[in-house]
């Protein structure tokens, strides 16, 4: 992708609250999702924010003209499956063509009918945007690799072949939710160290991933592999993604596979998918240090050396029971940025389809916990914690945190900002903690 009209930091629309300095979506945004009036019993229908106001798609399709009508009326469902599945140009189209209705200078009589067309994002609930088939959970920060591995296996915290390829495993679809989404604390089996059997019951390690989760926008035939220099036209775009880890059970099943229960419980995603045109002002070159091993020839691509790497600013903050009975704003946890991953969106989509794999519309892929190289920049609390063996201070009260407790909420952010360019958001993407339920519940 190139830099166009619709990244020029200038542009304004004709809705004031999309012209407000520090908005997670003015008119260079246009992120999508699914959406209705809160409480109603109505057909959730695919929608674009735009300042404090979401713009029903199907709609709007009366009101717009050529292939971005007739994109708009496919997002009138319930999911966004068959819009994603028109592929890049009917993407395009749609978006320029909202950009255009939306600008300060569009047609006097597009304002008042598309006005017509809008719910305040107060008023709006989402679902799952799409009807995702398949979802697999990448693993390629290199700092999150080492600060975790450190406290599995010390005398080999990255495994070799964490540096020749992304590993990821494939997660549970059923389980997936929208911001907002409520789960209760998963039963499972854990071994203390030293011990001679395992025990049931509810976590007592549970922990949040902060992740980055990659859309599917169009698939690929079965054994036909989408080559790394095709990757990115297949991706329709991004959205934030924890990835809920119940870390005693985890550790205990891992031996050999890979996660099942310590994984499959919640994953929650927040509403907004953000396009990738709009993220093309904050791409950056993607590095790997010289003395590293260096990717096979399938994963290596001039263009995603140029700019595979993505500057998006993320940020996690908890909010706890009590804070939210004493009107305390919830404590910041930390904050990094997804342009230290090790691997970049491309070489997953990849990596994944070398083999063969055929991916579809709609299906979400993980990035993996995403974690800096700097004190403070850990996308999970056993990294912040060191595996619980230090007590976080909550900013603002006198609660410590190793793990999760119950009534525990945690709130995902994300942006992207820089000189020269309207500022890019993603929304929020919060999870809360229920107790478990046992027999006795």
């Amino acid at each position: 992708m190139a830099l166009n009209h619709t990244h020029d930091p200038a542009a304004t629309s004709w809705l004031a609250a999309a012209n407000i300095a520090g908005s997670d979506f003015p008119i260079q945004n246009l992120p999508l999702s699914v959406f209705r009036r809160n409480g109603s019993a109505d057909e959730f229908r695919g929608g674009v924010a735009i300042g404090d106001q979401v713009l029903d798609l199907g709609a709007a399709s009366a009101h717009l003209g050529g292939v971005a009508a007739q994109a708009a009326a496919a997002c009138a469902q319930p999911v966004l499956n068959d819009f994603f599945a028109l592929g890049p140009a009917a993407w395009l189209a749609l978006r320029h063509g909202l950009f255009a209705a939306l600008h300060r200078d569009a047609a006097a009589t597009l304002m008042p009918a598309l006005r017509q067309c809008m719910l305040p994002l107060a008023d709006a609930e989402h679902a799952v945007p799409l009807r995702i088939g398949d979802y697999t959970d990448f693993y390629t920060s290199l700092d999150h690799a080492a600060n975790v591995g450190k406290l599995m296996s010390p005398p080999l915290p990255v495994m070799p072949n964490f540096h020749w390829m992304p590993i990821a495993y494939h997660g549970r679809v059923s389980s997936i939710g929208v911001s907002g989404q409520q789960f209760h604390r998963p039963m499972g089996q854990s071994m203390a160290p030293g011990a001679a059997a395992p025990v049931y019951g509810p976590c007592a390690r549970l922990d949040y991933e902060l992740e980055l989760g990659v859309f599917i926008g169009q698939g690929n035939a079965q054994g036909r592999a989408i080559p790394l220099e095709r990757a990115q036209a297949h991706i329709f775009g991004l959205c934030l993604l924890n990835d809920w880890s119940a870390r005693d059970h985890q550790f205990w099943e891992m031996a050999p596979l890979g996660p099942f229960l310590g994984k499959n419980f919640a994953t929650t995603i927040s509403p907004w998918i953000v396009t990738l045109e709009a993220l093309e002002p904050y791409r950056l070159p993607w590095v790997r240090p010289a003395d590293h091993t260096q990717p096979l020839a399938y994963l290596e691509s001039t263009a995603n050396r140029a700019a595979g790497a993505l500057d998006i600013q993320l940020d996690v903050r908890l909010d706890t029971s009590l804070r939210r009975s004493m009107g305390v704003a919830p404590a910041p946890l930390s904050r990094t940025s997804f342009r230290h991953q090790y691997w970049s969106i491309a070489q997953m989509v990849a990596q994944h389809t070398v083999g063969g794999c055929n991916l579809q519309p709609g299906d979400l892929l993980g990035t993996g916990t995403i974690s800096g190289p700097a004190a403070g920049e850990a996308g999970a609390i056993i990294e912040l914690s060191e595996g619980g063996r230090k007590a976080l201070k909550l900013e603002g009260s006198n609660e410590e945190r190793t793990f999760l407790q119950d009534g525990d909420a945690v709130i995902l952010r994300g942006w992207c900002e820089k000189q020269g360019f309207a500022r890019i958001g993603f929304g929020e993407c919060r999870g809360e903690v229920l107790p478990a339920l046992t027999a006795t519940s």
